[in-house]
């Protein structure tokens, strides 16, 4: 390893004041940075007035009630964000082993449908590492947010992170047989006409229907509720309620059962997947390895 020389050491600010710039930088607030570091705010503004200082430019600029990065602020901050997530991970490393807590972030339908019916393996072959579930449809910015890992799904094609397909978000319609039999059966796809067809401005509707060679004129005539995720879409179909259009990949322990049934196989494709996503600067630390080996591998197996 070669040796660091003396004049990069002394171009280095205070260590204690870059920590908090990262703090406050992440939370948009002193009051909040100075309660994760554990000292007062009167400290936490010192430390960032010293770091200016040392600059010679202000790093945010003071609101009413709000506190945002200035150019300089913005240009330091995702430097020094990737800088203390390399340290945090060569020290995890050097430790050995996945320990502490994992932030996962994901949406509802796949936490629901899918994490929460699989984690528990990830849990016994990991017992010190515990795992913490937010469901969101938001964009993380992991610089920003305390989240060590997202499941998106999209393209796949998101600056600064590492993507791993998990399984594509295909569609085709579903409903409980129940439904289906009070129309003597599902046999043709114009016969959905004849059934509610839940949240019918949902476009997969229009584009499945295009690949099945029926018009989807009607659609526009159907009143409907947008639910906002599939699994409550879901739970309304096995209540028999109207027929859903679900990526299937997400209900098989339904579809199983026979609480949801597909009564055909033409599945639509809008180029969109299912993505395990963490900042590239992070790929090696041990929790992140962890998860990703443990989450693809179960994926290719199911």
């Amino acid at each position: 390893m070669p040796e660091l020389k003396a004049p990069q050491l002394a171009q280095l600010p205070p260590l204690q004041a870059i920590r908090v710039f990262e703090a406050v930088a992440r939370h948009l607030s002193f009051t909040k940075a100075a309660e994760e570091l554990g000292m007062t705010q009167a400290a936490a503004s010192y430390q960032i007035k010293l770091l200016e200082e040392r600059i010679g430019s202000p790093l945010f600029l003071r609101r009413p009630r709000q506190i945002v990065l200035t150019e300089p602020g913005q240009r330091l901050a995702p430097a020094v964000s990737e800088a203390f997530s390399l340290i945090s991970s060569a020290y995890s490393a050097a430790r050995g082993g996945a320990d502490g807590v994992l932030c996962v972030s994901t949406l509802l339908t796949f936490a629901s449908n899918w994490l929460a019916q699989h984690l528990g393996s990830f849990q016994l072959s990991h017992p010190s590492l515990a795992v913490r579930v937010d469901t969101s449809n938001r964009v993380i910015d992991f610089t920003r947010e305390d989240m060590d890992i997202a499941i998106r799904s999209g393209s796949g094609k998101w600056p600064g992170v590492e993507t791993h397909l998990l399984f594509k978000a295909d569609f085709t319609p579903v409903l409980s047989p129940a439904l289906a039999a009070s129309i003597g059966g599902v046999h043709e796809p114009a016969d959905l006409f004849k059934l509610p067809i839940l949240d019918p401005g949902d476009i997969w509707w229009r584009e499945w229907f295009a690949l099945a060679g029926v018009p989807a004129d009607e659609l526009a005539n159907r009143t409907g509720t947008s639910m906002g995720a599939q699994a409550y879409e879901a739970n309304a179909a096995i209540a028999g309620h109207g027929v859903a259009i679900l990526t299937t990949a997400l209900f098989k322990t339904e579809l199983a059962a026979g609480r949801l049934i597909q009564p055909f196989d033409l599945v639509g494709d809008d180029g969109h997947a299912y993505w395990l996503v963490y900042p590239t600067a992070r790929r090696n630390v041990p929790k992140i390895k962890a998860f990703r080996d443990w989450i693809l591998a179960e994926i290719a197996c199911a």
